[in-house]
């Protein structure tokens, strides 16, 4: 695990915030990974900074994945992760994914609930308002730790509740690939950079206000009707998302 200090240091000079942030990069790399650094008092005076300038300076490392802060216990220093690199010209689950790389894992808190839909669901499905939903939110785990938070609404004559409880391992994709309906044809998504709410940090186990990348998905089937939308949260340490494209040939001279 290695963080790039010289970078850091180019502006220290000029921004007191960017010479604490070296100090922690230097602080994070000299520790071994699964070491506690020290109480946020007793580092925030060794750095000559509030606890609220420490915290925010530390949300740079926390959403790098290399250090993870749990309330009453601790902020610990994180081995460098595996990242999953992928690029979005092809649909494909965190599970599909991460076991490209190697990396293990697994679903934490799931919950499955019967919500009605509301005036945005209602036009994205083109169903009446207050129709019954199905919505699917859990927590996907890596390195023992939550690294993304994903919610589906779905039809509920797409999926039975009873195919969710008894075959589910976290990806509503893969378990339609599995059943072969409905025929998925194409996924449209949104995407950006947020702000991380309270409920959505309490699953991550991060501060509220962190940055996350949102993903807002339709699934389409064959017919071009959304069969799923879905709302999706990674922790950007983990995850590094591209876009290939072509370059347009030019006809004109010159």
């Amino acid at each position: 695990m290695m963080i790039d200090v010289e970078k850091q240091t180019k502006l220290e000079s000029n921004h007191p915030f960017q010479r604490l942030q070296n100090e922690l990069a230097q602080l994070i790399n000299n520790a071994e990974a699964g070491s506690r650094l020290p109480a946020e008092p007793d580092l925030a005076k060794l750095l000559g900074v509030s606890r609220a300038t420490l915290r925010e300076a530390m949300r740079t490392f926390e959403g790098q994945g290399l250090v993870r802060r749990r309330q009453g216990v601790g902020t610990f220093v994180v081995g460098q992760a595996k990242i999953i690199d992928t690029g979005l010209e092809v649909l494909e689950s965190i599970e599909t994914l991460a076991k490209k790389i190697g990396l293990p894992v697994s679903m934490g808190e799931v919950l499955v609930t019967e919500v009605l839909a509301n005036r945005e669901e209602s036009e994205v499905f083109n169903i009446q308002e207050a129709t019954p939903l199905l919505k699917v939110a859990r927590v996907i785990l890596a390195d023992d730790r939550p690294v993304a938070y994903l919610t589906d609404i779905l039809s509920k004559d797409q999926i039975p509740e009873s195919d969710l409880l008894a075959s589910f391992t976290g990806s509503v994709l893969d378990l339609m690939l599995r059943k072969g309906s409905p025929r998925l044809s194409k996924s449209f998504t949104d995407i950006q950079a947020v702000s991380a709410s309270a409920e959505i940090a309490k699953k991550l186990e991060i501060q509220r206000g962190d940055v996350l990348l949102q993903f807002i998905a339709r699934l389409y089937d064959e017919s071009g009707h959304v069969v799923d939308y879905s709302s999706s949260y990674f922790l950007p340490g983990y995850f590094r998302f591209h876009v290939v494209r072509k370059v347009e040939q030019s006809n004109g001279l010159g």
